[in-house]
């Protein structure tokens, strides 16, 4: 099962996931939006987006829920940003629901990013770098490894906190420990299967997923006692979810080296990555991260809480009483632990179409100029030659161009209109004529634009369809015989609620009419004739059966008097 997708029973063709992708990694098949995991960059803003909530994030729920119900030794590795996530009077109570739910240890990812912060430091001082990209936002590292891969080497490499903390609980708790990560990050899920740290977290929630489990087992965090968390975190690590929190954790000696640059949201880190490659930008050390906002306006925070300036004063002020940082090796970490992290280049390899295929393309779907090319972005492309460049890959439709299925149906309904052998009517709420087909000139003996925002009744007693309007109920073939216009027609007329209008479609049955006159003639004079000959047949067998009585009786008369003859031959009479 893919990590990301959409629930295909729910999506709708509006496109607007397909907007929000900047690196375009979405496929509409079969009017079904699909997640391409090859050109993912595991964000989550198109399920963020989805007005129809039809996403679809592989849960680890069930398997940590095993895992606590097989006595396992559950860590929970909590992201700094639950402070802006979760309604609490005390952070203390988000430890403890955690141990409510059988987690045997919590602990704050901000402890793993404290390590972080110092190794970034320990880099950036011992070499000379063009440029530097941090590497916390796996989102940012696969926008760069994907799309951008000749900047992957100015990537740190360095684990993202969540992997510094699963390395550090591992070897502080046990291998054996079962650490869960819980964020507000759909990439860290993908992140966590990474070949190069398979085993350091065995499972990830989303802030959604954990909010969602509490209400199930009912449990109020602001009604909890507080307890404290098994280590302590402090400030430098507590920020990296505020934007400029990790920068400013390992650069303040450092700005007379390189420009700090902070940008949040994919284009803006498409954007500078643009700059990197180009080289109108250099000597720089630049923090991205995908989410606008940094990490709290991830899309795995809770939805019942959307006031992004809440969330993020509530871990400005956590962090601001914190403590200054110390030194990962306070953490007892042993030096064997490897922080290390490896970039490669996983360029995405698309066949170019040629010009001749762009043009074939765009004639399908009606672009036969420059000038047809609206350029409009309905089908979630910012051109129309991107959409035939994405229809030649197969990610695209052709139907997805808006203005030319609209254009489609308009000549469809127009050829339907102009051509149909029944009059079709539109008359509005005042009782004046809206549309009148050629059938109902012909017809009615009048031109559309002499009828138009007239009364029906310059042509027709409108009282039928006043009574529709008024009724609301839709009157189906009633026959009506039109003496003025010598026609017999079949009448429809609908009550459109939405559009406050009556649609009249009437059929010509005066042909039928006369149809039926004609077979009614037909058939009384064959039932006259069938009578006549009846009578015929009737007048005949009586005719017959008199004969035959007279015969009858003479043939009779000759028997009797033979058999007496005969008796008197043979004696037998006296």
């Amino acid at each position: 099962m893919s990590i990301l997708n959409f629930s295909k029973a729910n999506c709708k063709n509006c496109y607007k996931c397909l907007r929000a992708c900047p690196v375009k990694a979405i496929k509409i098949k079969n009017e079904q939006a699909e997640i391409v995991e090859d050109l993912c960059i595991g964000c989550g803003q198109c399920l963020i987006i989805c007005p129809q909530n039809a996403r679809q994030i592989k849960s680890d729920l069930q398997e940590i829920k095993n895992a606590i119900k097989d006595k396992k030794r559950v860590i929970a590795s909590l992201a700094p940003s639950y402070v802006g996530a979760f309604d609490m009077c005390n952070v203390g109570q988000m430890s403890a629901a955690l141990k409510s739910l059988g987690f045997a240890y919590v602990e704050e990812t901000a402890i793993g990013a404290e390590v972080v912060a110092d190794l970034y430091k320990e880099y950036v001082r011992g070499g000379q770098y063009e440029n530097l990209i941090t590497s916390c936002c796996p989102s940012a590292n696969y926008l760069v490894e994907k799309y951008f891969p000749r900047l992957s080497k100015y990537l740190i490499p360095v684990v993202s906190p969540m992997l510094a903390h699963g390395k550090i609980l591992k070897h502080l708790y046990g291998m054996d420990s079962y650490v869960v990560f819980i964020g507000p990050c759909t990439a860290k899920k993908i992140e966590s299967l990474n070949f190069q740290h398979k085993g350091t977290i065995d499972a990830v929630l989303t802030f959604e997923e954990l909010s969602k489990w509490l209400d199930e087992e009912n449990i109020i965090l602001y009604t909890l006692n507080p307890q404290p968390f098994d280590q302590k975190s402090f400030k430098r690590g507590s920020a990296f979810p505020l934007e400029g929190g990790v920068i400013s954790s390992f650069m303040k000696d450092q700005e007379e080296k390189y420009e700090v640059i902070k940008v949040d949201g994919i284009e803006q880190c498409m954007k500078i990555f643009q700059s990197m490659e180009n080289g109108s930008v250099e000597r720089v050390c630049v923090e991205v991260n995908t989410c606008r906002g940094s990490c709290i306006g991830g899309p795995g925070m809770p939805k019942n809480e959307k006031d992004f300036y809440k969330r993020q004063k509530k871990i400005k002020e956590y962090t601001k009483n914190k403590e200054d940082s110390l030194r990962y090796t306070n953490f007892k970490i042993e030096n064997k632990i490897n922080f290390s992290k490896k970039f490669i280049d996983r360029k995405i390899k698309k066949q170019k179409a040629s010009e001749e295929e762009i043009q074939y393309i765009l004639k399908k779907i009606g672009k036969y100029e420059p000038t047809d090319e609206l350029n409009c972005g309905g089908c979630g492309y910012n051109t129309c030659r991107e959409k035939a460049q994405a229809v030649f890959e197969g990610m695209a439709e052709l139907n997805m161009c808006l203005p030319f299925m609209r254009s489609k149906a308009e000549r469809l309904t127009n050829v339907i209109f102009e051509n149909s052998p029944n009059i079709i009517m539109l008359i509005d709420e005042e009782m004046r004529v809206k549309e009148f087909n050629p059938t109902a000139e012909r017809i009615f003996k009048i031109k559309a634009d002499e009828i138009k925002d007239k009364p029906i009744s310059v042509i027709l007693d409108e009282n039928l369809f006043l009574s529709v309007k008024e009724s609301r109920k839709n009157l189906i073939g009633q026959k009506a015989f039109l003496p003025e216009y010598n026609v017999v027609l079949l009448q429809s007329i609908l009550y459109l609620e939405k559009q406050n209008l009556l649609l009249a479609i009437m059929t010509n049955a005066t042909s039928e009419e006369k149809h039926k006159k004609e077979l009614k003639r037909v058939k009384e004079n064959t039932i006259e004739a069938a009578q006549k000959v009846i009578e015929k047949q009737m007048r005949v067998a009586q005719e017959i059966a008199s004969l035959l009585g007279e015969t009858t009786a003479e043939t009779k008369v000759i028997l009797t008097k033979l058999k007496q003859i005969a008796l008197k031959e043979n004696g037998d009479m006296e």
